[in-house]
């Protein structure tokens, strides 16, 4: 049994956290949650007792096997070397190590053998790119892609609880007739949507699109990979959902990536015509698996494909990935 540590145990990630190595049944003998001084003293549960949480310190991975960390790229870059110098293992959600390329970004299903030779610490994916790969990953097994574009259609949890909440806020509001006031993210975010708010960079790009690109082609090993993304804010609590453009080298056909889709780990196939039933949160939300679906050929290329992709952005796109990476490590 383990001795695990879950930095940002009180954010919405850090939940996810402990909920998914509780259903999972993960090998934790001791659980060590960490977060800021504010929420030092609080106690979580795990495993029907409750824990008391710590502050993160530099002493604090004294022991610890294991670490998780969902604080943020700051927290990460001040303490993982802490939690590395004690010797725990480490497994970070932020994007501090992303695009080192001495640190393996995973997706279980996808790139296993990145984890050969890593160096103590694994880098899970930007909540996009680890759902959009699970669909892509499939139908490069079948042709080459030569190019994606991609539109995202993203949650409120990928900005955390707080987002999440002032969501809920906002929409009784609006329905009660009163002012809407935003006090997480830019704008008002109830029955609206808008350019993810990331600060756009010299390429015109904002940076959550310009991570979604990088780490799409550090994840799939095609460095070079032409892919062109737009991501958008929609006023849904959790569950991101990306349309695909894909472009092979070659004609696939609708029947191919069927197939390919339904005999893919960790996908569900979801795309009944007849019901227009299609990915969506409504389902994706507190779902392990990506649902895929919407295919279709795209009639201005006769090489690409029209593919949309839904997944919990919290689960896939965040902690159940996380704990998958773990498993790997550990032979779980």
């Amino acid at each position: 049994m383990n001795t695990v540590a879950v930095v940002g145990v009180t954010g919405a990630v850090g939940t996810e956290l402990l909920r998914v190595l509780e259903a999972r049944d993960f090998p934790v003998g001791r659980l060590v949650p960490l977060a800021s001084e504010r929420s030092a003293g609080k106690t979580v549960t795990f495993k029907g007792a409750e824990v008391t949480v710590q502050a993160t310190s530099p002493s604090a991975f004294q022991g610890v096997d294991l670490a998780f960390f969902s604080a943020g790229a700051t927290r990460s870059r001040a303490f993982v070397p802490h939690a590395r110098a004690a010797g725990a293992l480490v497994v970070d959600n932020s994007s501090a190590f992303r695009m080192d390329p001495s640190i393996p970004l995973v997706v279980p299903e996808v790139n296993p053998e990145a984890l050969n030779g890593h160096p103590g610490v694994v880098a899970n994916p930007n909540c996009v790119a680890a759902i959009a790969v699970m669909g892509l990953a499939p139908l490069a097994r079948l042709a080459r892609i030569e190019r994606v574009v991609m539109s995202t259609y993203q949650s409120a949890s990928g900005a955390g609880q707080r987002a999440m909440e002032d969501l809920i806020v906002q929409t009784k509001a609006h329905l009660a007739g009163q002012e809407v006031v935003p006090r997480v993210l830019k704008h008002p975010y109830a029955f609206n949507l808008f350019s993810h708010d990331a600060d756009i960079e010299a390429n015109g790009y904002n940076g959550e699109e310009n991570k979604v690109v990088a780490e799409l082609r550090k994840i799939m090993g095609r460095p070079s990979l032409p892919i062109s993304v737009t991501c958008v804010r929609v006023p849904v609590l959790r569950a991101h959902t990306i349309s695909l453009n894909v472009e092979f080298d070659r004609e696939v056909s609708v029947d191919e990536a069927r197939q390919a889709l339904t005999e893919a780990a960790g996908v569900i196939l979801q795309d009944d015509r007849a019901a227009n039933h299609f990915p969506m949160p409504w389902d994706a939300s507190g779902q392990d698996d990506v649902l895929v679906g919407r295919l279709r050929r795209d009639p201005s290329r006769a090489t690409a494909l029209d593919v949309l992709a839904c997944g919990d952005q919290l689960l896939k796109g965040a902690a159940l990935n996380a704990v998958q990476i773990a498993e790997s490590l550990l032979g779980v």
